[in-house]
């Protein structure tokens, strides 16, 4: 009988390519992982892996046993979201993962709701990047998550996880305040006027620093980087302060912001809901993902609409 706790360190090992990087997502050391593995051959009764340097390739017998472990796992999620609803009332730990801007914005109003819903589930969130998201689901260290993706910066296809739609976010050139870029139906030629300023992105490995970068290399050129900084709030303060300019969503600006001028693109950030494949229907995990769209405020609630250049936010 094959033991489904190597069966998930093989699809970990399939995605991850190294059996150092699952060992270290998984807080096992590599010889355990590897002696799993050993086992789980032993256990299937021929070759999974074929060893090339540092890498392991997957067998072709180990690819499609990959197919049989990613539906396998989801059958355990839809089991445990039977359970669950079986059981009647919910309870316990939900393992929430979040991005700052939804943290601040959409996650408090949504956890009221969910307490006052709920009172014996208890939610606890962690702050985790939308590109760590889904080792994470798969490692089992969240259960359930905030993920946005961008026009230029798809989110990719990955198995074992499904994702549903939340709201999306309209996003704006912020430049000082005295230099405002011209509007336009081009978003290109927005960005193009500021071609020759430096900039402020995220930290290289977000989403958000790939997708400034994405949508300036769109229209032409590469962004000269002066700064790199995640908070929104902090971007903001730099582009106030004459130190470059930058691409913000719709959350990340707080009402009025002094010394700063703000053109809105012809662009997108839409925030997902995403969980491991089988647990939509998982009381708990339904529970708060009908919290959240109960607290997306209703200026996100629709399609954007084209503004024209304003200042102070």
């Amino acid at each position: 009988m094959l033991d489904v706790r190597r069966l998930r360190l093989l699809r970990e090992l399939a995605r991850r390519g190294t059996i150092a990087a699952v060992a270290e997502a998984l807080a096992f050391s590599p010889s355990a992982v590897s002696q799993q593995l050993g086992v789980l051959e032993r256990e299937a009764g021929l070759p999974l892996l074929e060893r090339t340097g540092r890498r392991v390739r997957l067998t072709p017998a180990g690819e499609d046993l990959v197919r049989h472990a990613e539906a396998v796992l989801e059958r355990l999620e839809r089991a445990e979201a039977d359970l669950a609803e079986a059981r009647g009332g919910l309870a316990g730990v939900l393992r929430v993962g979040s991005f700052p801007t939804a943290t601040r914005a959409i996650v408090p109003a949504a956890l009221v709701a969910l307490a006052r819903l709920h009172p014996r589930l208890e939610p606890m969130v962690s702050e985790t990047d939308p590109a760590a998201v889904a080792h994470a689901l798969r490692a089992g260290d969240l259960d359930v998550a905030l993920v946005h993706e961008y026009d230029f910066v798809p989110t990719p296809e990955e198995p074992g996880l499904t994702t549903e739609p939340l709201y999306g976010e309209a996003m704006y050139l912020a430049v000082p305040e005295g230099t405002r870029a011209d509007a336009g139906p081009d978003q290109g030629a927005v960005l193009r006027t500021r071609a020759d300023a430096p900039w402020i992105t995220a930290t290289p490995g977000t989403l958000c620093h790939a997708m400034t970068v994405r949508a300036c290399q769109a229209a032409g050129f590469t962004p000269r980087v002066r700064h790199q900084v995640d908070e929104f709030a902090t971007v903001l303060a730099l582009v106030a302060a004459g130190q470059g300019v930058a691409v913000v969503p719709q959350l990340g600006i707080r009402g009025t912001e002094p010394g700063v001028s703000l053109t809105r693109l012809l662009m997108q950030r839409r925030t997902l809901i995403a969980f491991r494949d089988g647990a939509a229907g998982h009381p708990a995990v339904a529970a708060f993902g009908a919290a959240l769209r109960a607290a997306v405020p209703p200026e996100l609630a629709g399609p954007p609409e084209l503004a024209s250049p304003r200042a102070g936010g």
